[in-house]
């Protein structure tokens, strides 16, 4: 199957009817497409600390609708710390005179962020002859308005022709990739294979790849990445291999009052989100865990940040 333009816009993942916040609930899918209708701040909360909205710049749109519905910023703030996005979305709308027009202005700066950052990260990988792609966690139309920030550029590559399939990952523990990432290639028609998280490092050194693009969370001041947990390895074997290891996000995601990775605060998440899948137990009940939810790739090994603005280098 060939992506075409048509397929290109096909995905709505949220969308403000007048008085509530409708999301698609990403907690169901890829069984289930089903909407949920929110009135209430603490029910957008809950939706983005259970993410079944998730992605940085779709949590703060939703947060957005959120305080123009609702105005509860801190209750808000608190529902997933990592992303600024969210934070930050909550705090333009609470000093605006008109909190609706607000938030339906950073939805619409988020749509348009994501046709250009396509347009320019298709044109990067592009000029590198990048063919073969890999990407981690989930970043399309689900995780940002409009066609999504790493998985935009991909569609915008399969528009173009030429892309073989992508390698998605699993994206343990929530696998965002084989539930959501691999639900939008399918509804984008774009060819794709999935692999589990383990796998990346090994096919990357293996020559079986030209270029892993990923989304981020945040960007710090000195161009440190917070991203899904998985992220920093897959930087890692990028750099070994010598190929671009690329970060797609809009400016709303760059965090200039962070110094440093070293400052974000990782969320820590359920236990049970490792030991179990889909609601299935994989090891002995109360096994003691660790779930961050992000790790944080230095600016050092990011050959390219793409945002709506252009491409620059972290490094």
């Amino acid at each position: 199957m060939a992506a075409t333009r048509a397929t290109a816009a096909r995905i709505v993942a949220l969308r403000f009817d007048g008085d509530a916040l409708v999301l698609l609930d990403q907690t169901q899918l890829p069984w289930r497409e089903r909407y949920l209708r929110l009135t209430s701040a603490e029910q957008v909360a809950d939706a983005i600390r259970r993410l079944a909205v998730r992605g940085a710049p779709m949590i703060g749109v939703a947060a957005a609708y959120a305080m123009a519905l609702d105005p509860r910023p801190e209750l808000l703030k608190a529902a997933r710390p990592t992303a600024v996005n969210l934070a930050r979305a909550v705090d333009r709308v609470a000093a605006a005179p008109n909190r609706l027009a607000e938030a339906r202005a950073i939805h619409a700066e988020e749509e348009a962020a994501s046709d250009a950052i396509a347009a320019h990260g298709a044109d990067f990988l592009a000029g590198a002859g990048a063919r073969r792609i890999l990407t981690h966690c989930n970043t399309g139309a689900l995780a940002a308005p409009g066609r999504g920030t790493a998985l935009a550029v991909i569609a915008e590559l399969a528009l173009r022709g030429g892309l073989e399939p992508v390698l998605a990952t699993e994206s343990r523990p929530l696998l965002q990739g084989a539930r959501l990432t691999v639900w939008e290639l399918a509804k984008l028609e774009i060819p794709h294979e999935l692999i589990v998280d383990s796998a990346a490092p090994g096919l990357i050194a293996s020559g079986a790849l030209d270029a892993v693009i990923v989304g981020c969370d945040r960007v710090t001041a000195n161009g440190d990445v917070a991203n899904k947990v998985g992220t920093y390895g897959l930087a890692l074997a990028a750099q070994a291999a010598g190929i671009p290891f690329v970060v797609a996000g809009p400016t709303s995601t760059i965090d200039p009052g962070t110094p440093t990775g070293a400052d974000i605060t990782i969320e820590e998440r359920d236990p049970d989100e490792v030991r179990a899948a889909g609601g299935q137990p994989l090891t002995l009940p109360g096994t003691r865990t660790r779930n961050p939810a992000f790790d944080v790739t230095p600016a050092a090994l990011i050959t390219a940040l793409v945002t709506e603005r252009g491409i620059t280098s972290p490094r």
